[in-house]
């Protein structure tokens, strides 16, 4: 098995800000493989589904946590007890305002790096999960960067925003395989994106 967490915050009002975009991957996947409606579980929104991988099948357990972003590690660690994994059997997507719009990276292990959500999950289940980190971009002056996140996205960020969020849910079989390298590569290569912020000037912060 597994399991796929999206961070986010689960009130309406923050449906559509660049800090839940963690919840949209999961959403785009949930159409993708999801064979079952979203319940009540494991402190959070939970739904089901299974892929065929280059491996074989592969069950998934697709989590939108109700604890709100910082402290996701509350319904991540709940699940993964329960279900005996490793932490290297969960991938969590986040946002990730050091990578342009639009850029996709995955990590395995290491530090927060100022991210609440990602420090709450390593308090849970240890820092050798997986992360799929979704390029937002950066406000350019890191006293913007609260505000920042938890703006919405614009129209035009949806440009690029859908077609990764799509190509997410397309190459998942290659990241359910193990090979992260694979999808990652996969999903710039279904939607590609500028590896700068094409709205910063030479000089700004990255």
């Amino acid at each position: 098995m597994l399991i796929l967490v999206g961070q986010g915050n689960p009130e309406p009002k923050y449906e559509k800000n660049r800090h839940n975009v963690g919840f949209m991957a999961l959403d785009a996947i949930a159409r993708r493989w999801s064979n079952g409606p979203w319940r009540q579980k494991f402190q959070a929104l939970a739904c089901e589904g299974e892929l065929n991988t280059p491996n074989g099948p592969e069950r998934l357990l697709m989590l939108k946590p109700r604890t709100y972003y910082n402290e996701t590690g509350r319904s991540v660690g709940e699940a993964v007890k329960f279900f005996k994994l490793k932490p290297t059997d969960v991938i969590v997507f986040h946002d990730e305002i050091d990578l342009a719009p639009g850029r996709f990276r995955m990590k395995a292990g290491g530090g927060a790096a100022g991210n609440n959500g990602v420090r709450s999950i390593t308090a849970a289940i240890g820092d050798t999960f997986r992360r799929g980190r979704i390029g937002v971009g950066h406000p350019g002056h890191k006293d913007a960067v609260m505000s920042y996140v938890l703006g919405d996205f614009h129209k035009v960020d949806h440009q690029w925003l859908d077609p990764m969020l799509d190509a997410l849910a397309d190459a998942l079989p290659f990241a359910a395989a193990g090979d992260d390298e694979r999808f990652q590569g996969e999903v710039l290569r279904l939607a590609p994106a500028p590896k700068s912020d094409p709205k910063k000037r030479p000089g700004d912060p990255l």
